[in-house]
């Protein structure tokens, strides 16, 4: 009786939790789901199997870097680092390995002073009180520096068939890096629905002096969260590097637009407080097919900036928008 009434009251907040999903996300699930079925009528190559895959696989990345952009927006900061932080990890982790250095301390060594470029950032901005904007501005282009440095400015070759193997194989049938998207999304998730840091984040976010009267260490959480960003753009960085069997300098180079883009058009809000991972993936997807779309209908990448710059643009406008109608 008592596993009957357990398994009730599970599957009730399921379905109410999907069904409060599709309620916040209706307007982006529909605009997706149209997007879809249009770029399925304007090319047949849209809707096949590999197709699909390689959407998939373009987007893991995208997903990792709008994880940390949308808690960074909801604190009510902002990380431009993670593009250039990116590159600096990927490219010293090929850097490690095309020297001779064993495998796994070749990963964690890249993976850690990417991850410091984070703590870097959220060092700053708590205890200088500096905009994040300058101060994730002024990181990116020195980590673009370092990178470009380093390297002189030149790839630097990764052929190693285990290290390879994580960006290029696949486990029962899907791309590992969709794997690993969906298991930190999944794993975020959690921790900013069910945590105590996720409570904080959204408490920093809706009202940082309030939240410090409550006993929130405000520092503490935007030191996190900005670490965070540089894990997961270390992480990233790693990951493409093995997909392309090389550190690139230029890896990266505006992946913090499309980060951006994703979480506002997600529901993100740029006032701070509000936004959710399963919107933000959703605003990933819409950004990854269109930007497969215009790729398969051959249509000018340089289409693309503009495009995902009109959508940041119209995306902060309606949230402006809802603020308005939420105080009248």
């Amino acid at each position: 009786m008592n596993t009957e009434v357990i398994n009730h009251s599970f599957s009730a907040r399921v379905k109410k939790g999907i069904t409060t999903y599709f309620k916040e996300n209706l307007a982006i699930l529909v605009a997706f789901i149209i997007l879809c079925v249009g770029l399925s009528i304007a090319t047949p190559a849209f809707f096949t199997k590999d197709n699909i895959l390689n959407v998939l696989r373009q987007v893991a990345t995208n997903s990792n870097l709008a994880i940390g952009l949308t808690m960074a927006i909801i604190i009510g900061g902002i990380d431009l680092s993670v593009g250039a932080v990116l590159a600096f990890s990927g490219l010293l982790c090929a850097s490690f390995i095309s020297d001779g250095m064993n495998l796994g301390l070749a990963v964690l060594l890249a993976f850690t002073l990417g991850a410091l470029f984070g703590l870097l950032n959220g060092l700053i901005i708590a205890y200088t009180n500096m905009p994040p904007f300058v101060v994730t501005l002024a990181t990116q282009n020195i980590a673009r520096g370092i990178v470009n440095v380093y390297a002189n400015g030149q790839p630097i070759s990764a052929r190693n068939p285990v290290f390879n193997f994580l960006g290029v194989g696949y486990l029962l049938g899907i791309p590992l890096p969709v794997i690993y998207s969906f298991v930190l999304l999944a794993v975020m998730i959690l921790i900013l629905g069910r945590s105590k840091f996720g409570r904080q984040l959204y408490a920093v976010g809706g009202n940082e002096e309030a939240a410090r009267f409550s006993g929130i260490n405000i520092k503490k959480v935007k030191i996190i969260v900005y670490t965070l960003c540089g894990a997961l753009a270390s992480f990233s960085g790693i990951i493409l590097a093995a997909r392309m069997y090389s550190g690139q300098p230029t890896a990266g180079d505006g992946f913090e637009l499309d980060a951006i883009a994703a979480s506002v058009l997600g529901g993100v809000s740029f006032s701070g407080g509000v936004g959710k991972l399963g919107g933000t993936i959703i605003g990933v997807l819409v950004l990854g097919v269109l930007t497969n779309g215009l790729n398969l209908l051959n249509i000018n990448s340089f289409w693309q900036y503009i495009i995902k710059g009109i959508i940041i643009l119209l995306a902060v406008y309606l949230d402006i928008l809802k603020k308005r109608r939420e105080k009248d």
